[in-house]
């Protein structure tokens, strides 16, 4: 991985190192309150980052799912300390509540939580589970919607929708704007409720990974339709009210290649309000062969999501540093089999600003040293300082071998990390044209 190139003969001094093995069995108690100051203070990383062009108190989120449906949930995570929580997908509805793609909208039935091994030996984790996107009705999603807000603001968690939206089979001529105009607009008015100074909306539009293995995934040109065309039809929706639109693309059956052509097409060929605000980078993979719960065909997570993700992220930045390919500066947020700080900064490394999460959220409580807590807090408390795979050490190991200013934050440093003229991407062994 490039992150132990760079870092390989880096070591911390011994003070920092001993400070950061004293936290880690210190704060198994508990995480400080105001985690954000206690690292600035104490080894001097600012945890700010960027999400969507909005500013979020540190960089971990929780992946919209099934741990993010109810305020309850929302609640413990804003009391954990989250930056920001992507809330169970909505799936949109015309104004008397016509849903063409409400095969998605069915309830979870059970959840199986397994060790799984990547091709190349790496042991990780996968959730399995049959449920898709919320399936009770759209006046409940915006209830909770709003009472979510209510919580983020109060803790500066950043509270974010998630919507899939009308996409054409490839016999379908028309979109349905319909779904897009009434629940884009509907979504905007909880938003504006809120706080007449909250400003710009973030949402994300969803594509699910079970897209991958469902006939509206079968032509490569219908995904070129649909890349090149929702965002607009999601701005046309808002009207002159502000929102930020991030693609969450999903993992194509297709090879690494056709991940690279979908990231190209929406830098390249969206323009003007046809050009999304962030990306969320990448969905789960596909495997149409394994059956769960009586459907054959399950999206699945674990080392060969992260290794594909980073992959494909990787021969990217090559490209562009090359002088091969336009650069993609869009502001990405990081999703797949982020389950330490050190996954996290090989994302940052590629670009990423902030990362979403889901399975590491639902491990069996023994894969966690923090004793007591929720596990938003567990995963927290291992995401941050554990003393070789956390964010703080590895961050600290990393600023020191690219001798980055002590005052720059998370965004500032995955800025340098896919600046062309830094070269960090240059030297990569000779990578096929995407």
């Amino acid at each position: 991985m490039l992150l132990q190139d760079l870092i390989q003969g880096v070591d911390l001094a011994p003070a920092l190192a001993s400070s950061i093995a004293a936290d880690y069995e210190r704060l198994a108690d508990g995480l400080p309150p105001r985690l954000e100051e206690y690292v600035l203070e104490r080894y001097g990383l600012d945890l700010t980052s960027d999400y969507g062009g909005l500013q979020v108190k540190n960089p971990f989120g929780k992946a919209s799912g099934q741990l993010s449906l109810n305020v309850r949930q929302v609640s413990r995570d804003a009391d954990a300390g989250l930056g920001f929580v992507v809330l169970k997908t909505i799936i949109a509805e015309d104004e008397v509540g016509g849903q063409s793609m409400s095969e998605w909208a069915i309830p979870e039935t059970r959840m199986l939580v397994e060790r799984i091994t990547g091709a190349d030996g790496t042991e990780g984790w996968n959730v399995t589970w049959k449920g898709r996107g919320w399936y009770d009705t759209f006046d409940a999603y915006l209830k909770f919607f709003s009472e979510s807000l209510a919580v983020g603001d109060a803790s500066r968690m950043l509270v974010v929708p998630s919507c899939k939206y009308h996409l054409p089979r490839p016999e379908e001529g028309e979109w349905r704007l319909g779904e897009y105009e009434h629940t884009t607009q509907r979504l905007l008015d909880v938003w504006d409720a809120r706080s007449a100074v909250r400003g710009v909306m973030p949402l994300e539009k969803d594509f699910s990974p079970t897209l991958a293995g469902s006939d509206r995934a079968s032509q490569v040109e219908t995904i070129r339709r649909w890349m090149s065309q929702v965002t607009r039809l999601i701005r046309d929706a808002a009207g002159e009210r502000s929102i930020s639109v991030g693609v969450k693309l999903f993992n194509a059956v297709f090879e690494d290649s056709f991940q690279i052509e979908m990231l190209r097409l929406i830098n390249e060929e969206c323009v003007g309000g046809g050009r999304p605000d962030f990306i969320v980078f990448a969905n789960r993979l596909f495997n149409p062969d394994r059956e769960f719960e009586g459907k054959r065909g399950v999206a699945y997570g674990g080392p060969d999501l992260s290794a594909r993700n980073l992959r494909v992220l990787a021969q990217l930045r090559t490209l562009e540093q090359r002088g091969e390919i336009p650069c993609c500066n869009f502001p990405i947020s990081a999703t797949g089999d982020i389950a330490s700080g050190q996954m996290a900064v090989e994302y940052l490394l590629r670009g990423a600003s902030t990362f979403q999460m889901h399975t590491f959220f639902q491990l069996p409580g023994s894969e966690y040293k923090m004793r007591g807590g929720s596990k938003t807090e567990q995963a927290l408390y291992e995401l941050y300082f554990h003393p070789e795979r956390g964010l703080v050490a590895c961050l600290l190991r990393l600023r020191r071998a690219l001798d980055w200013p002590a005052e720059w934050n998370v965004k500032r440093m995955a800025e340098f990390c896919v600046d062309p003229t830094n070269r960090l991407w240059a030297a990569e062994p000779s990578l096929s044209r995407a």
